[in-house]
């Protein structure tokens, strides 16, 4: 699904590493080669891997010993892993990294005996340094799609959105958003999930209830990517009921209310992750039955608005900023006023303004107001010809005349006694709507001479 305020979308690989293993290739350097034979020793080249130094023996070696622990491993005992084998592991998961490396172990059938290390063991630990493996073997599209075709595999990681370990969760939402951003095998995985009903319920339940920041950034980056490419699914996961078990009964989840939830949980860690889950809601406004939801009476529009409404009257865009501070914010600005715009058109816009929908104008005006005063460096020809900058432009005059079409006498008086709205701020909001909506300029604007 293609969404106007939307940026070019960046399909990036997503590799990760052990948190508490080696350093990541991409941090400093490759991680130290494993143990090899002595130097000079006849068959160097036919151990190395590819153009690596890493060895196939040890691999072999590592790989063995991981599959006889786990068959030793006791059901009624949750297996402890040694400082030595959590750091071979770890450095198993850094190797795979490498392209030769993750072709190597694809051909090794490591994606077999990694799912069934996790289908027997009850080591956390070891659930996600063997997603986290499986991850980096993803990074790389023929490595992906070999992985993909493994229905097996795909049914368990699906399941294990539902483990209680938050980082074996941020694992394997990690490796099944590099899975979708393969186009080759993206649809593959959509089908699988649109059939595991329990993905819906499982996520949701995640999103209102977790307080990982890392966690809640790649599980709304997981559900904005879904949504973005099968919009059905996103129309299916709003108007389905999810339930939780909790305790011997069940709970609802609703999915609008757990992304707000996520969201409020974020707020003040990951401007990031804000922007995702405005951006999740942005979306589901573009369809008939996000529109109906957050129209109800009843439903979660008016928590969502004053929510995001009191993100940008409070967090963004703020008096002492300089307009510089629209480069930095303009994604979720974007996001945010989208969103209001939205919800806005939904509401009864009879009703007279209160004083957070006073902020709130007060906030768009000061936006247009920076837009106006922002004069890039004559050598800066990325900041001039931004189209982000653009998009914001255009989503802020079209808030504003939403509101001036509709706007009463009173709220324009109101507007001027607490300081929103002055010659200075007219004259910016004038230039931002000018030419496309006149009509919309004459109220205010008329008004404040009076």
């Amino acid at each position: 699904m293609d969404s106007s305020v939307d940026a070019a979308e960046q399909e990036e690989k997503e590799e990760s590493s052990p948190p508490d293993g080696p350093r990541s290739p991409h941090m400093d350097r490759n991680p130290s080669p494993p143990p090899n034979r002595a130097d000079g020793e006849e068959g160097d080249d036919l151990d190395a891997i590819g153009d690596t130094a890493y060895s196939k023996h040890w691999l072999f070696s590592t790989l063995t010993r991981l599959i006889q622990m786990v068959a030793e491993e006791k059901s009624e005992v949750v297996m402890q892993l040694s400082d030595d084998e959590e750091e071979d592991l770890c450095r198993v998961w850094d190797m795979a990294m490498d392209k030769d490396v993750a072709g190597f172990l694809q051909e090794f059938k490591a994606a077999d005996i990694l799912l069934g290390i996790i289908a027997k063991s009850r080591s956390p630990r070891l659930t996600e340094i063997c997603v986290g493996i499986l991850g980096n073997i993803a990074c790389f599209p023929d490595t992906c799609a070999s992985l993909s075709q493994n229905d097996d595999l795909g049914a368990v990681l699906l399941l294990l959105l539902g483990d209680a370990d938050p980082p074996t969760l941020l694992e394997t939402t990690r490796l099944l958003l590099t899975c979708l951003s393969q186009k080759e095998v993206c649809s593959l995985w959509l089908q699988r999930i649109r059939q595991q009903t329990s993905v819906c319920s499982n996520l949701c339940f995640i999103m209102s209830s977790s307080t990982n920041t890392d966690l809640l950034e790649k599980v709304g980056e997981l559900v904005d990517k879904l949504f973005d490419l099968d919009e059905e699914l996103m129309k299916c996961w709003l108007t389905s009921q999810p339930r939780e078990k909790e305790g011997d009964g069940e709970i609802q989840l609703d999915l609008s209310s757990c992304l707000l939830e996520a969201a409020k949980q974020l707020r003040s860690e990951s401007s990031h992750g804000l922007e995702v889950y405005f951006h999740i809601l942005q979306l589901l406004t573009t369809v008939e039955e996000g529109l109906q939801i957050f129209a109800a009476p009843d439903g979660p529009g008016k928590p969502v608005w004053e929510f995001v409404s009191d993100v940008v009257c409070k967090d963004l865009c703020q008096p002492n900023d300089l307009p510089v501070i629209l480069l930095e914010q303009k994604g979720i600005l974007i996001q945010a006023l989208s969103v209001l715009q939205a919800l806005y058109r939904c509401q009864d816009q009879s009703c007279s303004i209160d004083d957070t929908g006073l902020s709130l104008i007060g906030s768009v005006f000061r936006v247009c107001q920076h837009h106006s005063e922002f004069k890039p460096e004559s050598s800066d020809k990325d900041a001039a010809n931004d189209e982000q900058l653009q998009t914001l432009a255009e989503i802020t005059s079209e808030f504003l005349a939403d509101f001036c079409i509709n706007i009463q006498k009173e709220t324009v008086a109101d507007l001027i006694k607490k300081g929103y709205l002055t010659p200075k701020t007219c004259r910016a909001a004038a230039s931002c709507l000018l030419p496309s909506f006149k009509t919309s300029v004459s109220t205010p604007c008329r008004q404040i001479y009076i």
